[in-house]
């Protein structure tokens, strides 16, 4: 009898460990996979078991190589991992993690990513002077485009994604990443970039008023400003209304979800016990 409930517990652990899918994290700007050890360790601590791969390409000043460099060796990662798991993985990216995560589903036609989640991420772009002295100390966001619109401030990531919205025909005519991933400007992968997003079962976009660096907060959702500086929601630019990129399908079919968490600064979403347990754990089940 003892042998028989002993297997009974085996079975029901088997089960349940099988039910968490293998979940794949990219970490934000400046940063590396030790910072989002916090969101593997309660993970694991919660659905024990489950496969984790936490992205250690990149880290430090590394990150702020080029996007499309970046989007390229992580794409090979991603195609390795769906190898070992084609009946799909969870893909969580963190920050800048989660714009260049975005963009590697895009470049990868028969990706296994089932659920993607952008947590905190610049999906629309960034324009803001707290973030840019993080890096650059002595940039403000008016006049930041005179470097990032050019043919060296293409070689940074941030400038792939710094989105002035008083300077558009520049971004258009410099910024080789944002607007093609986004569909903005007409390219040979257009189709690609809206064939993978539409492969997902579920796109999870999370942000929130009191992150404090991604500027605006709405871009985490898609939103973003227009040249007057209001900012324009998802649901309301062309992006969506065009359905660019398929989030407008997503959303029909029910498979676009938008989380706004407030209260919670940038750097707590993935270092703070609480809001990882409270906010990400609860999509991965």
């Amino acid at each position: 009898m003892y042998r028989f409930y002993s297997c009974l517990v085996l079975l029901s652990s088997l089960c349940l460990t099988s039910a968490y899918r293998p979940v794949v994290i990219v970490h934000g700007i400046l940063t590396g996979a030790d910072s989002m050890l916090l969101i593997v360790d309660e993970i694991q601590r919660h659905h024990p078991g489950t496969v984790v791969y936490n992205a250690d390409r990149f880290e430090g000043w590394s990150s702020l190589e080029n996007a499309w460099h970046q989007v390229f060796e992580f794409n090979g990662d991603l195609q390795k991992i769906c190898e070992k798991h084609p009946d799909g993985v969870i893909l969580l990216g963190y920050s800048q993690g989660g714009l260049l995560a975005r963009a590697v589903l895009q470049t990868y036609p028969d990706h296994c990513v089932k659920k993607f989640i952008s947590l905190s991420s610049p999906q629309a772009g960034q324009y803001g002077t707290d973030f840019l002295h993080l890096i650059f100390p002595s940039l403000v966001a008016k006049t930041a485009y005179q470097l990032f619109y050019t043919y060296v401030g293409q070689h940074t990531s941030v400038g792939n994604y710094w989105n002035d919205p008083h300077h558009q025909d520049l971004f258009e005519q410099f910024s080789i990443f944002l607007p093609y991933i986004n569909n903005d400007l007409p390219s040979t992968n257009s189709t690609l970039f809206r064939d993978s997003m539409l492969r997902l079962e579920q796109l999870i976009l999370i942000g929130g008023p009191d992150d404090g660096v991604i500027t605006p907060w709405e871009s985490s959702h898609f939103g973003y400003y227009n040249g007057t500086d209001d900012v324009i929601p998802c649901k309301q630019r062309k992006i969506y209304l065009e359905d660019r990129i398929g989030l407008r399908t997503l959303d029909r079919d029910g498979r676009l979800k938008l989380i706004t968490v407030p209260g919670v600064r940038h750097y707590e979403w993935h270092l703070n016990t609480d809001v990882v347990d409270s906010v990400v754990l609860p999509l991965l089940d």
